[in-house]
């Protein structure tokens, strides 16, 4: 089993999206530990707007002590992702970790909301979580300690998350239902939680949407050291969650998020779906997985 004392050391991960932000911050983690990384992501070549590319992740990750191996991939395409789960299994021997990271956001109303970009938060969101999944299974299904971890939100159905952008947040909540379905499918085999930030974080696709200030934000370790302490705990005990960054870390010792504020001086922005009368410790099954997330931590390897 692994722990926070071993790490994710001889770990195969495979991690969508992964080129940048929040997937290469989990990815750098991990690497610290030296696990095999599989950058699974489109950019190929240098993007006119967007930072980093799958060979400039692998070199980050190779220098922070891991193995990388930067395959590109369209994850709206099955036959894609089989082929890059069979790349990965046959240069690292099997796949431990599944990390849906990738997602597409377009916060547009209804009537302001092409069926394309429908279409394409549809198929990268909800679709390609679960394709990735499915691929995935027969692998962690034979390996040590197995886990998925998806960045979605828990399962909130006020109205208000759907009044803005009812496409996006049906393709986010689409996610969620994979952890959900998936978790009590799997359940004593494969870990399988779902991950979300209290505030918004520092990523490329932050700083596209308008009107936000990324000095509100908090930089994506937060993400990646909540992951971490996630997929080092016993994968048949913490299965079925929906849980914050916060939660996470403050089961695990860490008491100030505020330390990963890119701003000393500025207040983060809340992020989307997070209300805390339904999240942490508020929510009794939650609350059940941080404790033996907690009993199962060891705290002096932090």
């Amino acid at each position: 089993m692994t722990d926070a004392t071993t790490g994710l050391k001889g770990k195969t991960l495979f991690i969508t999206g992964a080129s940048r932000g929040i997937g290469k911050a989990i990815a750098l983690r991990a690497a610290r530990d030296g696990a095999n990384i599989a950058i699974i992501a489109k950019t190929d070549e240098p993007h006119p707007k967007l930072p980093g590319t799958i060979h400039t992740a692998a070199a980050e990750i190779e220098a922070a002590g891991g193995r990388a191996l930067p395959i590109k991939t369209d994850i709206r395409d099955e036959n894609e992702i089989a082929d890059a789960v069979a790349h990965t299994v046959e240069t690292f021997g099997g796949i431990d970790i599944l990390i849906n990271n990738a997602s597409a956001i377009n916060l547009t109303p209804t009537l302001q909301t092409p069926m394309s970009r429908f279409d394409l938060m549809h198929q990268v969101n909800s679709r390609a979580t679960f394709a990735c999944a499915q691929a995935c299974l027969p692998h962690l299904l034979a390996a040590d300690n197995p886990h998925i971890l998806t960045m979605s939100p828990p399962l909130n159905l006020s109205p208000h998350w759907f009044a803005n952008h009812t496409a996006y947040t049906m393709s986010k909540y689409g996610m969620s239902l994979v952890t959900l379905g998936l978790a009590a499918e799997f359940t004593g085999k494969v870990g399988i939680n779902s991950l979300w930030p209290v505030t918004v974080i520092d990523t490329a696709a932050l700083s596209m949407i308008p009107g936000i200030d990324t000095g509100h934000a908090r930089h994506p370790d937060i993400i990646a050291d909540a992951a971490h302490a996630l997929l080092c705990a016993p994968a048949q005990q913490i299965t079925g969650g929906f849980f914050t960054d916060e939660d996470v870390l403050r089961a695990i010792g860490i008491t100030d998020p505020d330390r990963y504020n890119l701003s000393p001086d500025k207040t983060p922005m809340p992020d989307f779906f997070h209300e805390p009368e339904h999240n942490g410790r508020n929510d009794p099954a939650v609350a059940r997985l941080l404790d033996l997330l907690a009993a199962s931590y060891n705290f002096s390897a932090t």
